[in-house]
């Protein structure tokens, strides 16, 4: 009976090793982009760090990508097949076909800081602006704010490509630009560099469709379930960081590369007044970039925003109770 007991113990021991090892292998791998160190970037950091692609039956490898127009020239082609970006409309007037599953933005978390001797909006007439790069939201927020203010971008104010909010920061000190723009994120070692905080993009009340869960058509049709699953983490990733500061703040802090607390607390007070808990994309928030971009792109004045997203995956997380079921697993005041 002795040797029959071993012999069980070490049958069950090898099922549960084989088992385990059969479920890692089932993991599918996928690398999931992102193009700057902005808390809205940040539901892909935590889905990852807290396992929940995993729990998914993916292994997401998170990839920065340094700027929008990078990050979508990275989708076009394929590498990585999904990538939290506020540029599919503008990559689809170009020729793309890229879908948003999802959105976090519905306006522009820009906050425009200048150099010394600039202390209105209006002074930036006439001077050199930084923006990341040309098609990406700190182009279109830059092309809303001169707009408003009736300047015509370069011919009343010059735009420059100067790369990630850090990036433009300091080429501002260095005095290469008069003024740029930053997210939240970025806001705190602006105002510690003593430049000038002249306005918030938001509060000109535009509603766009920024930052989302992108991928192509292509790899939606044979891939879907894996897109799904992504979108599930993604998601949760929202209700988690609502409901644990704490451990959200790590993972911003490991992936923004900062300790600083300023940094960390405006980041996430940020995080959880602007990002929905179900983030359908803004239809208006389209149709309001497709007439901001319509003298760049013809194609402009003839789309529609229906055909810049894909909501059947939102609408079947719906019907399936997984929104409701977030909520009773983490609930917030």
């Amino acid at each position: 009976m002795k040797l029959r007991s071993k012999v069980l113990v070490v049958s069950f021991i090898v099922q549960f090793t084989l088992l385990g090892i059969s479920h890692a292998q089932e993991l599918k791998r996928i690398r999931i982009g992102y193009p700057s160190l902005s808390f809205r970037q940040s539901n892909v950091w935590v889905a990852k760090e807290q396992g929940l692609f995993k729990k998914y039956g993916l292994e997401v490898e998170p990839i920065y990508l340094r700027g929008g127009q990078v990050a979508t020239q990275a989708l076009a082609a394929g590498d990585p097949p999904i990538v939290n970006i506020g540029t599919v409309v503008q990559a689809n007037l170009s020729g793309y076909n890229l879908v948003l599953v999802a959105a976090v933005e519905t306006n522009y978390d820009q906050i425009v800081f200048s150099r010394k001797g600039i202390n209105k909006l209006e002074d930036l007439k006439g001077k050199i602006f930084g923006i990341s790069s040309f098609g990406s939201a700190t182009h279109n927020a830059a092309n809303i704010l001169f707009k408003h203010l009736g300047m015509e971008p370069n011919k009343d104010v010059v735009l420059i490509p100067g790369g990630p909010d850090a990036e433009r920061i300091a080429a501002l000190l260095a005095g290469r630009i008069d003024a740029t723009m930053v997210t939240s994120s970025a806001a705190p070692p602006a105002r510690k560099a003593g430049f000038n905080e002249l306005f918030q993009i938001a509060d000109l009340g535009v509603e766009v469709q920024g930052n989302g869960f992108a991928t192509s058509r292509a790899y939606i049709n044979t891939n879907r379930d894996t897109v799904k699953n992504a979108l599930r983490g993604f998601v949760e990733a929202i209700y988690f960081i609502y409901a644990n500061k704490k451990e959200a703040q790590k993972v911003f802090a490991k992936y923004m590369r900062t300790n600083d607390s300023e940094v960390l607390e405006d980041s996430y007070q940020g995080y959880v007044k602007m990002i929905p808990k179900k983030p359908y994309p803004t239809l208006k928030g389209i149709q309001n970039l497709l007439d901001i971009l319509a003298p760049q792109f013809p194609a402009a004045k003839t789309a529609k925003p229906e055909q810049f997203v894909d909501l059947s995956f939102l609408q079947e997380l719906e019907k399936e109770g997984f929104f409701n079921e977030m909520a009773k697993r983490y609930p917030t005041k």
